[in-house]
């Protein structure tokens, strides 16, 4: 991606993380919607937007079926947010929004959690010395 294309992108993950923080208030989107990461293709019709979603209970919060109804919500408010990022963005055109789950950052976050359990449920247990 050029320059010019991850400059936008930054200013649209900005721009993008307030307005659904501010101006989303759909009791299915549940928990903390986070942008990972966005692409735009080089014509700027379309923004891939690579969201996590953390939930207040984080049993089994990873898993990508948990999350579609919020993904739901947003791919069906990004009409909404298009118009809302056309007015603050200072760009003739704005991408068409497309969100989608991001499985890397999801897989972390839960790879991380299971080795922080297994280094406490290792230090609680006499070593073979």
């Amino acid at each position: 991606m050029n320059q010019r294309l991850q400059r936008l992108a930054d200013q649209i993950q900005r721009d993008l993380a307030v307005l659904i923080r501010d101006e989303i208030n759909d009791p299915r989107l549940t928990g903390f919607v986070t942008i990972s990461s966005i692409k735009i293709s080089p014509d700027l019709g379309y923004a891939d937007i690579y969201v996590t979603i953390m939930e207040k209970s984080m049993d089994d919060a990873m898993a990508k079926d948990y999350h579609t109804e919020s993904l739901e919500v947003l791919n069906k408010a990004s009409g909404f947010l298009r118009t809302e990022l056309s007015h603050l963005l200072k760009t003739r055109t704005t991408p068409r929004l497309r969100f989608h789950y991001d499985e890397v950052t999801a897989n972390a976050n839960y790879m991380m959690n299971l080795i922080s359990k297994a280094v406490q449920s290792s230090e609680g247990q006499p070593s073979d010395d």
